[in-house]
């Protein structure tokens, strides 16, 4: 059985350098135009903090039920949901579904550009210098955030228990 790799966000480590953003268009266009990146850097003002959004891929993609003509499907390599431009009409239908926001339109072309898993090597992840966005196996989601945690704990123990933890 393949395990499946996907993007996390950690928001807690993005600075807002937009280097992903910068990998992402470059990647795609051979040319340092964030406009045209497939990921976008939020800064949420009031909190003071940056996020990475991007296609989450979700399992009941809203954009691929949206789709009038089927060019939205899952790949099966990769399961990433990905847009075949031969069949897009560029009606726009999916970047309305998307909950997240995260499908834009090419300001040259008026096509809808999202998240394509680089084919397998996402760029914005690879070129983090924070590990903000990581591409990990399904299996492995989550598993860092435990470990902080139980570390945490541990840390909490041990300064009740004098250290002896």
């Amino acid at each position: 059985m393949t395990t499946h790799k996907f993007l996390v966000i950690n928001p807690e480590n993005c600075t807002g350098c937009r280097i992903c953003e910068i990998a992402c268009s470059f990647q795609h266009y051979k040319s340092f135009n964030p406009r045209k990146s497939r990921v976008h850097v939020l800064k949420v003002e009031k909190k003071g903090v940056y996020i990475p959004n991007i296609c989450r891929h979700c399992g009941d993609a809203p954009c691929m039920a949206s789709c009038p003509t089927g060019a939205i499907y899952r790949d099966k390599e990769t399961n990433g949901v990905l847009i075949n431009y031969d069949l897009c009409i560029k009606c726009h239908q999916c970047v309305i579904a998307c909950p997240f926001g995260a499908i834009t339109i090419d300001p040259d072309t008026s096509e809808p550009i999202k998240c394509d898993l680089c084919g397998g090597d996402p760029q914005c992840a690879a070129r983090c210098p924070r590990e903000a966005i990581l591409y990990i196996r399904g299996d492995r989601v989550g598993f860092d955030k435990r470990r902080r945690r139980s570390e945490a704990f541990l840390e909490v123990l041990s300064s009740i228990a004098g250290g002896g933890v």
